[in-house]
C-alpha cells in the first residue's frame, strides 16, 4: 500500500484525529513506514501510547488481508463516494493553502466543483423572509455568472443559497458536519438529494459518521478555506456563521456582509462585520468585480426578477404597500381605503402568485 491508502486506513481508525496525522506525516517520509512499525515504535514517534496500539492494531488488520483498504475505496466508489486525499490533484489548491486542511474529502456528485471559483453563503437558521429571499437570488446570481456557491446544507440561508445556486451553470458545494452520507437535518432531505445529483456533497468525516454538535466549527473552516471569500447575509451577534467569516479572515480570504433592518436582531452580526470592516454588498457586482478576471460577464442588476409580470392594475397597487417587513390587513385596509373582502381577494390571488406570504397575525409580506 502507498502512503494514500494508509491515510484512507488512518481516517477509519478510531481516536486518530487530525493533529495525530499531522505529526505522522511530518515525522516520516511516507506513511507507508508506518506498515512496518508496532505500537511501541510509532508511540516513539511523539504518540500517545493507545494511540500507538490502535494505529499498529488498525494497519496490521488491513496488510494481513492483503486489500482491506482498496476493497474498502471500492465499497465507496459503489455507493457513489469518491476519497479525495491530500496527496490527489483532484485535491482544491486554495483548500490545501488552509491553515488547517483536511487530510481527506470525501465526495458525492460533482467532484470538478471543488477547483470552481467559488464563494461562500452563510448565515442563520432561522432567516427572516427577507434573509431567504437574499439567500436564494444571491445564488442564483452568483452560479448564473459561473461562481460556485458553497454553503453548509443547515436549513434557513444555507438551504436558500444552495437552492438559488442549483438554477446556474456555477453550481453548488455542500460542506457537512457529519459522515457524506447522512442527511442532516431532515428536511433538506430533498434538497441534499438535488446537490448529490448536480452538484457536490462534501465531507472529511468517513461515511456513517453521525452529526454531532463539535463537527460544524470544522466543516466551517472548509467553507471558509475552499472559497475566495463568504458572504454573510443574516446573522445575529452570537450567530455560528460569524466563526466562518472568522475563519475566513484568519486564511486572509475575502468577507461580505448583507446589509438589514437596523431594528433587526437577525442583522446585528452582518452590522458588526460591517463596521468591522467587511466588504458591503447591495448587489451580485459587489463579490464579482472583486474576482473579475475569473467573471467578466455578471450582470450589475440586483437579484433578478424573473416572474413574469401577470399581475392586475390592482395587484400591483396592493404590492406597493408592501415590503419584506410584515405588514398587517388592517394597515393595508387604512393605506388602500378599500373595503376587506375585496382586500382578502387581492391578497390570496398574489399569494397564488407567489409574489407575497401570508405571516402569523394577519400579516403579508412581499417575496
Amino acid at each position: 500500500m502507498n502512503q494514500r491508502s494508509v491515510l484512507l486506513a488512518l481516517q477509519e481508525i478510531k481516536g486518530v484525529g487530525w493533529k495525530t496525522i499531522l505529526r505522522l506525516a511530518a515525522t516520516l517520509e511516507s506513511l507507508a513506514e508506518l506498515l512496518h512499525m508496532d505500537g511501541k515504535t510509532i508511540a516513539d514517534l511523539g504518540i500517545p501510547q493507545d494511540k500507538a496500539e490502535a494505529i499498529a492494531a488498525g494497519l496490521r488488520t488491513l496488510t494481513e488481508t492483503g486489500k482491506g483498504i482498496d476493497e474498502r475505496e471500492i465499497m465507496y466508489r459503489n455507493r457513489g463516494i469518491i476519497p479525495v486525499t491530500i496527496y490527489d490533484e483532484a485535491y482544491p489548491e486554495r483548500l490545501r493553502e488552509s491553515s488547517q486542511p483536511p487530510w481527506v474529502l470525501y465526495a458525492i456528485g460533482k467532484v470538478d466543483l471543488l477547483v470552481s471559483p467559488s464563494v461562500a453563503i452563510v448565515g442563520t437558521r432561522t432567516p427572516t423572509v427577507y434573509g431567504r429571499k437574499v439567500s436564494e437570488d444571491l445564488g442564483r446570481a452568483l452560479s448564473r455568472a459561473g461562481c460556485c456557491v458553497v454553503s453548509g446544507l443547515a436549513r434557513g440561508i444555507d438551504a436558500a443559497a444552495h437552492e438559488g445556486a442549483l438554477t446556474g451553470p456555477g453550481g453548488t458545494v455542500a460542506v457537512k458536519g457529519g459522515g457524506p452520507d447522512r442527511i442532516y437535518p431532515a428536511e433538506n432531505t430533498a434538497l441534499y438529494r438535488a446537490i448529490a445529483q448536480k452538484g457536490l456533497i462534501v465531507s472529511e468525516f468517513p461515511p456513517g459518521t453521525a452529526a454531532v454538535p463539535g463537527m460544524f466549527p470544522l466543516r466551517n473552516r472548509i467553507i471558509a478555506g475552499l472559497t475566495l471569500g463568504t458572504v454573510v447575509v443574516e446573522a445575529a451577534v452570537k450567530s455560528g456563521s460569524l466563526i466562518t467569516a472568522d475563519q475566513a479572515l484568519d486564511e486572509s480570504r475575502d468577507v461580505f456582509a448583507i446589509p438589514g433592518p437596523i431594528t433587526s436582531p437577525k442583522s446585528g452580526g452582518t452590522h458588526h462585520l460591517l463596521k468591522q470592516g467587511a466588504k458591503l454588498v447591495t448587489e451580485p457586482g459587489d463579490i464579482l468585480r472583486e474576482y473579475q478576471i475569473l467573471f467578466p460577464d455578471f450582470t450589475d442588476s440586483l437579484f433578478e426578477q424573473e416572474k413574469e409580470s401577470n399581475l392586475t392594475a390592482e395587484e400591483e397597487e396592493i404590492l406597493r404597500f408592501l415590503s419584506h417587513e410584515p405588514v398587517s390587513i388592517d394597515r393595508l385596509l387604512s393605506e388602500t381605503r378599500t373595503n376587506f373582502g375585496h382586500l382578502h381577494n387581492i391578497l390570496l390571488h398574489l399569494v397564488l402568485k407567489k409574489r407575497i406570504k401570508a405571516m402569523p397575525g394577519a400579516a403579508y409580506v412581499k417575496i
